[in-house]
């Protein structure tokens, strides 16, 4: 059986609760978040010193940048931003980017069947056209159609924490493979 390490251990903590959380609330609380960015950090410092701390910025910083994009996009909420930013100051920038991308399959999955189950394929290709209209016209897709603004009440919205703690578990699970 593995030994999980700290590192390995939080970062499961603050994913699972955050997905807990979203599906009960559709929110994920900022004390979570805040309390993973200053574990990430303080655990990163005590395991590696000044190192480990320099790493865990580096991972809060990428997993902000990237993450705020899609929130100024309104295609994410910012308990979304704030959880990969957490996530970043745990797992350091190179785990964080493997997360990522574990964690976008895990929410296009996803998405596919929240799409499929609510009967909106149609819909939903040609919001994605749209979407990828108005971004190569370097126009945001919400300003024309507000249903396209993740807090519509017409969106169709998933909790995106869930896709953040299967990429996250599917990470993890595959290291030890």
């Amino acid at each position: 059986m593995p030994r999980f390490s700290p590192i390995e251990i939080l970062v499961l903590v603050v994913v699972l609760a955050a997905a807990f959380t979203d599906i009960r609330s559709r929110k994920i609380p900022n004390w979570l978040t805040l309390a993973g960015i200053c574990a990430g950090l303080s655990l990163n410092t005590y395991l590696s010193g000044w190192g480990g701390l320099l790493t865990s910025l580096e991972g809060l910083l990428l997993g902000f940048g990237a993450y705020v994009l899609l929130y100024a996009l309104r295609a994410m909420g910012a308990g979304d931003v704030k959880l990969m930013a957490a996530v970043g100051a745990i797992v350091g920038p190179s785990n964080w980017f493997m997360i990522f991308v574990a964690s976008a399959l895990a929410g296009g999955a996803l998405a596919v069947i929240l799409m499929v189950w609510k009967g909106r394929i149609k819909q939903t290709l040609m919001n994605s056209l749209y979407i990828t209209s108005e971004l190569i016209h370097f126009r945001p897709p919400y300003a024309r159609r507000s249903d396209l603004d993740v807090k519509d009440p017409r969106a169709l919205n998933m909790p995106h924490a869930v896709a953040i703690a299967t990429g996250t578990v599917a990470c993890l699970a595959f290291a030890y493979i």
